[in-house]
């Protein structure tokens, strides 16, 4: 698997994976919104993208800094990829393009009481991580409950 800085080519690959959670996150693949949203972060420099030796779209995380804070704006692994280390590999990567020096890291997920919470597994990965659930958040597009999750970096 190889991860690196998304490229205006790779839109098609976030849309794929945008069209394998839509039932968690609201529809995005026909929202000129989150073309737009992926386009910026893609200009920034602020777009991964995880692929496998056969050029298959594996995940894709977007992501920028605010200060000290450094945020994961969307982290989205493919189904038949999810549990096979994906996740975690952009998390690096995208760690490793943030500024040196003490800060934290805030994503934002499903709450605990949200059906996406257990099925996606993304409160457990973060929490492997070392992210702790902070605050709440507001709902997110579809509805369901949305926590803050915060790591603190040294």
């Amino acid at each position: 698997m190889m991860v690196g800085l998304a490229a205006e080519q790779d839109l098609d690959g976030f849309l794929g994976l945008a069209a394998q959670v839509e039932h968690w996150f609201g529809p995005m693949v026909d929202d000129p919104g989150f073309h737009q949203a992926v386009r910026e972060h893609i200009d920034r420099s602020a777009a991964l993208l995880a692929v496998s030796p056969d050029a298959e779209v594996l995940g894709g995380l977007l992501f920028g800094t605010q200060g000290s804070t450094h945020h994961v704006h969307w982290l989205v692994v493919a189904e038949r990829a999810r549990g096979m280390g994906v996740g975690r590999a952009l998390m690096a990567q995208a760690m490793d393009r943030f500024p040196a020096g003490p800060g934290t890291v805030e994503v934002i997920t499903f709450g605990a009481d949200h059906p996406g919470a257990v099925t996606s597994g993304a409160r457990l990965f973060y929490e492997g991580l070392g992210f702790v659930p902070a605050e709440a958040a507001e709902p997110g597009p579809e509805g369901g409950s949305r926590q803050v999750f915060r790591l603190t970096l040294p």
